[in-house]
């Protein structure tokens, strides 16, 4: 007779690797498991050099369910082992839940790439209306949303007790100290982003005579996409390349929170608008400064997730109608730094225990 399975869940990842959000995101969702269910959790590292087939093997008996969150670690460095340890899991009768934050935004190589673990997954956990009936909506994989469950995205990062200092912060205060309006964007920088139209913004704050300062917290994901290049040529072509700031890997959240202490306010132009997967935009919140950001395309985008809904409830975060102009946005970022700050209590701890909760019902 076979024995049970010691854990209820194994969890998919890359260990130290694992500087992404989604990895970032994947450490902490088993840890807030793991609170909630000691002993109910463990971890099955896959890199290059680690993650043999009887590695996989092993593991996978151990657990009722196998979790798996794309990508893993640089998606094209460990592309099959997630879906081999998929396979086994179907093959030995676990239960198999696919996390999966975007569809339509991702790369169309990529995309393909996620096609087995769509097909192979019991469950899949999204976090956005939108990122649903993208799934919804594809002719060859449409079908899998049927196996799909929303579940409320928290930010991967908390606010720190303190601050670092960094010569990049000491940077951004001189200019604010300068009168320079300093204006910040944070997370990887990838197309989906639309990285480009916050220049066009910035061109314009440029033309006011409001001498803006834009800093990307952030560095770019290394593609088959030329987005840095392209990036960097329409700063120039705006003729603000001096104006632009790009800081590259920050290592830590004090350091990142510095930084996000230095600058006047936030500012995310979506072509897709708003949603309620952007974790980013949570970690932004929780700064203090006014964010600004295009509004949902779908009007019940955060019906499934109340706190995301009460920060814009309570102006903590800006919406600008979907299809503004440049000259619009430039109009919200001077309008929001003239209102009294919103002090938004952001309970981090409990936005955590809402997204275990509702992964945990599905293992």
């Amino acid at each position: 007779m076979a024995s049970e399975p010691q854990y209820r869940a194994l969890f998919l990842g890359a260990g130290p690797q694992m500087q992404c959000g989604v990895g970032q995101f994947t450490r902490l969702l088993g840890e807030w498991i793991e609170k909630a269910e000691p002993g109910s959790c463990t971890t099955l590292t896959l890199t290059r050099s680690e993650g043999s087939f009887t590695d996989i093997w092993r593991a996978v008996g151990s657990a009722r369910s196998v979790v798996c969150n794309f990508p893993i670690v640089a998606w094209k460095r460990v592309m099959f082992a997630p879906l081999l340890a998929m396979a086994m899991a179907r093959l030995r009768r676990r239960k198999t839940v696919l996390i999966q934050h975007e569809w339509a935004g991702l790369h169309w190589l990529r995309r393909i790439t996620y096609i087995p673990a769509l097909v192979l997954a019991n469950t899949i956990v999204m976090f956005s209306p939108l990122v649903r009936r993208e799934l919804a909506e594809d002719s060859l994989v449409g079908w899998t949303a049927k196996k799909l469950v929303l579940a409320p995205l928290p930010p991967n990062i908390e606010a720190p007790a303190g601050m670092a200092d960094s010569e990049l912060r000491r940077r951004l205060t001189a200019a604010r100290q300068d009168g320079r309006l300093v204006i910040g964007h944070f997370g990887s920088i990838y197309p989906a982003k639309q990285p480009n139209a916050l220049l066009e913004i910035g061109a314009i704050l440029k033309q006011r005579g409001l001498r803006p300062l834009i800093v990307y917290v952030g560095s770019f994901i290394r593609g088959t996409d030329n987005v840095e290049e392209e990036f960097h040529a329409r700063a120039a072509e705006l003729g603000i390349a001096d104006d632009v700031i790009v800081s590259g890997f920050v290592a830590s959240d004090h350091e990142v929170f510095g930084l996000f202490g230095a600058v006047d306010g936030f500012c995310y132009p979506l072509d897709e608008g708003l949603t309620a997967r952007r974790s980013s935009v949570l970690a932004c919140v929780q700064a203090g400064r006014p964010l600004i950001v295009t509004g949902p395309e779908m009007p019940d985008e955060f019906d499934h997730h109340l706190r995301f809904k009460e920060l814009i409830d309570r102006g903590a975060i800006v919406l600008v109608p979907r299809g503004s102009s440049a000259d619009t946005y430039a109009d919200g970022i001077v309008a929001a730094l003239k209102r009294p700050p919103v002090q938004a209590a952001f309970d981090f701890d409990g936005w955590w225990q809402d997204v275990a909760s509702a992964v945990r019902a599905q293992l």
